[in-house]
């Protein structure tokens, strides 16, 4: 377990913090889930100012919680407040965080979708849409190869490796609800089995 992270961040700090969140908007092509590569790189390896098991916790709650995936930004950025040592902090986190996502792709998203919904059947739109495919399946590879590597030993983090190539497969060949896999995840965290 990695110790408490106790942050002083002044303003040029949170700024820092909503431009990069404004930047990744910009960038998450098959939603905020696909730049969390990026956000690990910013918040734990450059400035520390997330553990690693407060990220892996940030995404696996707002992953597990109905509604919007989008919300495992704002648990980061609560996390970010609450390691800078105040509730108001917290909440400063999360509405930095939150608008710097949301902005940019809500603006973007809606002027585009209405503009390739006029022009959906010229060749550019649909080769676009097609090569957005592997980027977006490479981020989310990526994305799980972080959340993987959390204990940073391969030679002991195998069966949490096994677990989650069975957990892939499973969900990709069967209908199992991904709520049951998530479920039978914690329960063999639960009994510290990976």
């Amino acid at each position: 377990m990695s110790p408490p992270i106790h942050l002083v961040l002044g303003w040029a700090d949170w700024f820092d913090l909503f431009s990069h969140y404004l930047m990744l908007s910009l960038m998450s092509v098959g939603g905020a889930i696909s730049t969390t590569p990026e956000m690990h790189r910013y918040l734990v390896e450059q400035h520390h100012w997330l553990t690693q098991a407060q990220f892996n916790a940030s995404i696996a709650l707002a992953q597990a919680a109905p509604g919007p995936n989008v919300l495992f930004v704002a648990l980061m950025g609560w996390n970010v407040g609450l390691n800078a040592g105040s509730m108001a902090a917290a909440v400063l986190g999360v509405m930095v965080t939150m608008l710097g996502i949301m902005i940019p792709s809500t603006v973007l998203t809606y002027v585009a979708a209405q503009w390739g919904h006029r022009n959906r059947e010229l060749r550019a739109v649909r080769a676009f849409k097609q090569g957005m495919a592997p980027i977006v399946i490479a981020l989310l590879l990526s994305t799980s190869f972080i959340l993987g590597s959390a204990g940073a030993d391969a030679r002991h983090d195998w069966p949490l490796w096994t677990l989650a190539l069975a957990s892939g497969l499973v969900i990709w060949r069967t209908k199992i609800h991904l709520l049951w896999v998530l479920g039978f995840g914690a329960l063999v965290g639960a009994f510290q089995l990976v």
